[in-house]
């Protein structure tokens, strides 16, 4: 179940902060970034880490509270075998050196996605790693791997039927979200795509419905804090509306009551 309710943006008006507080990134490019260097594409993974290890120091410095990376997709099993083989070593060597570091900086980490696939040593690994940051609350960083955005949703809904058998058509949003992969943080502000790509490619299909979208040519084992920066900004500059009028949003901006009023009340259709 859920770690706590957080508000959704379909349903009510969530509140805007000046920094998104939750960011989900699509790492996209390490195999043409190594390419253009004439080097294997697994090299391009391999970096790709150090560029993971820069964007979680940046997000905690900015103050983000979650951070949500798709590292590996249910469609990424098509890839070459020995590119699958190299990513899965590489997630072992990286938790292995990682956790503990993670853990001394206070960030808790969690995996989401069908687990099933993965080695036995590999999955201990992962919920070694979930136990031991469980309570860290500086950063909640958050891995898709073998993750599919409608994986997720069914997943939620043979939850939510299973619990409660006698039922079939009055559930509502609030308890299928609750049974969804991602049920113990907020919908992301920000979505970024790294590597040119303009597609979300079946990741949180359910939470990404009012999040800012935000796609940059900058591959990621290139994409270091002036590009994060690059990505605040474009959200800074975005009026979220949730549904409402510029008017309305302008005028709840003005005054706290109505501001808060505003975001009380459930929102419908569409700007």
């Amino acid at each position: 179940m859920a770690d706590r309710n957080f508000t959704s943006s379909t349903r009510e008006i969530p509140d805007v902060s000046a920094a998104p507080r939750h960011i989900a990134i699509i790492m996209d490019g390490n195999g043409r970034w190594a390419r253009k260097r004439f080097m294997p594409r697994v090299a391009g993974h391999g970096r790709g880490v150090e560029a993971v290890r820069n964007v979680i120091r940046g997000c905690m410095e900015r103050g983000v509270s979650h951070l949500t990376l798709f590292a590996f997709s249910s469609e990424n099993w098509r890839r070459p075998a020995d590119e699958v083989s190299f990513l899965m070593q590489l997630f072992m060597r990286s938790l292995q050196k990682e956790v503990d570091r993670l853990h001394q900086n206070g960030i808790r980490f969690r995996v989401i996605g069908d687990l099933s696939r993965f080695e036995a040593p590999l999955v201990e690994m992962i919920r070694n790693a979930e136990r031991v940051t469980a309570d860290n609350d500086k950063l909640t960083l958050t891995v898709a791997a073998n993750y599919g955005g409608r994986w997720d949703i069914m997943q939620a809904v043979n939850r939510m039927l299973a619990k409660h058998p006698e039922r079939r058509d009055d559930f509502t949003e609030e308890e299928l979200a609750a049974e969804l992969s991602l049920n113990y943080g907020p919908e992301p502000d920000l979505f970024i795509r790294t590597g040119g790509e303009k597609r979300i490619s079946n990741f949180l299909l359910w939470q990404l419905a009012y999040t800012e979208l935000y796609f940059t040519d900058v591959l990621w084992p290139d994409f270091d804090d002036a590009a994060l920066d690059e990505a605040i900004r474009s959200y800074q500059s975005r009026e979220r509306r949730f549904g409402r009028t510029s008017e309305q949003v302008q005028a709840a901006a003005k005054d706290p009551k109505a501001q808060a009023e505003s975001r009380s009340r459930r929102s419908g259709g569409h700007a």
